[in-house]
């Protein structure tokens, strides 16, 4: 259970996808990412990093990616399909993060590379202790999720303020 004065954030990168002739956007999930999806989901279940809110990107392979997580998550969290997280840099991203309502205590952003490495790697105190692994070794494999977590508001979520609780990828599960 996240405090009211603490936020918690998980960024999950979409899961494998495939490379069938269409449109970078239309590009659906390959069989693995099928695979990898639900064990993510079953991961943050477990550890109890439950999303009270969901900003995924557009892109059919994230909407897949969520559609394959919510069923392992249990709950009904609110989900918001953003345009502005398909092909977003770090700092959309961070945008985005910082313009969730602070009802919402826990958030899951489901994106793409390299911006959801980028901001999990800039967001994460690299003096924290007790980190799983330092903010300059987190590489994003699909289906991969960082879970940062911070005091205050989203507005106030700034590089370099968050505690790293856990990261974990597929080949982890």
């Amino acid at each position: 259970m996240v405090s009211d004065t603490t936020r918690r954030l998980m960024l999950l990168r979409h899961a494998k996808s495939d490379w069938p002739d269409v449109s970078d956007h239309a590009r659906p999930l390959a069989k693995r990412g099928r695979h990898d999806a639900p064990a993510v989901g079953r991961w943050l279940r477990e550890a109890g990093y439950l999303p009270d809110v969901v900003v995924c990107s557009t892109a059919r392979r994230t909407r897949q990616t969520w559609e394959l997580i919510a069923p392992a998550l249990g709950g009904s969290p609110s989900v918001t399909f953003e345009p502005r997280a398909y092909d977003a840099s770090a700092l959309t991203l961070l945008y985005l993060a910082r313009e969730l309502p602070s009802q919402y205590r826990s958030a899951l952003l489901i994106g793409h590379n390299p911006a959801i490495s980028e901001l999990a790697a800039s967001l994460a105190d690299p003096l924290a202790e007790a980190a799983p692994l330092p903010p300059s070794l987190i590489r994003f494999p699909t289906a991969a999720v960082a879970v940062l977590e911070f005091a205050g508001d989203w507005s106030a979520l700034t590089p370099a303020q968050t505690r790293l609780l856990a990261f974990t990828a597929p080949a982890d599960l």
